[in-house]
């Protein structure tokens, strides 16, 4: 799996959000996205997320060699960000459920439950999600992502509001990831940081260090 970003732009209207973004990431690397608040950390995440469509440049996602096309994105990439909603009046089952159906995914209850487990959330499956606290919430985002196993895993603030043994799972995720594929994280957070091969600064003119 290869990402190549050529000259991407995103705009609002006549509002800059980034411009001349440039880069390839392969397999098994990680891109540390960073810069001050309103740089387009969160924007750029949810582009190469496939949520937005960018204003200038173009995006390549490839497997084996060939670009995937758009629609074939949300099969292989997987999301985590602060914005990402959850239906807090069903379960962190129900949840799974609805969103593997949404990916296209056939029903696995043992794969839905072993990803729960996964992400510390055993016993608690059939709570609904109004009733867990940030930080379980978040795990539940976690399981969300992983449910397609991805080969682009996005993550925007990766362990924000998370606890010790929550950051230790992020941690252990990012390892696994490399494994299976690519990563770009969308941070400030030093310990964060240091997970990146390379360092894509928002805030100095887009630029890749």
């Amino acid at each position: 799996m290869q990402l190549r970003l050529e000259n991407v732009g995103k705009w609002y209207g006549r509002r800059r959000v980034f411009d001349g973004v440039s880069l390839e990431l392969a397999h098994g690397e990680c891109l540390v996205v960073t810069g001050p608040n309103g740089s387009g950390k969160s924007t750029l995440i949810t582009v190469l997320a496939g949520l937005q469509r960018p204003t200038t440049g173009v995006i390549r996602l490839c497997e084996k060699g060939a670009a995937l096309p758009r629609e074939a994105w949300r099969h292989v990439v997987g999301w985590v960000a602060p914005d990402l909603t959850l239906y807090p009046e069903l379960s962190a089952r129900e949840n799974l459920d609805f969103f593997a159906r949404v990916l296209g995914r056939p029903a696995d209850a043992a794969r839905r439950d072993r990803l729960l487990a996964r992400v510390g959330l055993a016993g608690r499956e059939n709570d609904l999600v109004r009733a867990y606290s940030t930080g379980m919430r978040v795990r539940l985002k976690y399981a969300f992502a992983l449910l397609n196993e991805p080969r682009l895993l996005l993550l925007d603030e990766p362990t924000a509001t998370l606890d010790a043994d929550g950051m230790a799972l992020v941690d252990e995720i990012i390892a696994e990831q490399r494994c299976r594929g690519l990563l770009v994280l969308a941070t400030n957070d030093p310990r964060e940081i240091r997970h990146g091969d390379w360092r894509l600064d928002l805030g100095s003119g887009s630029a890749l260090q």
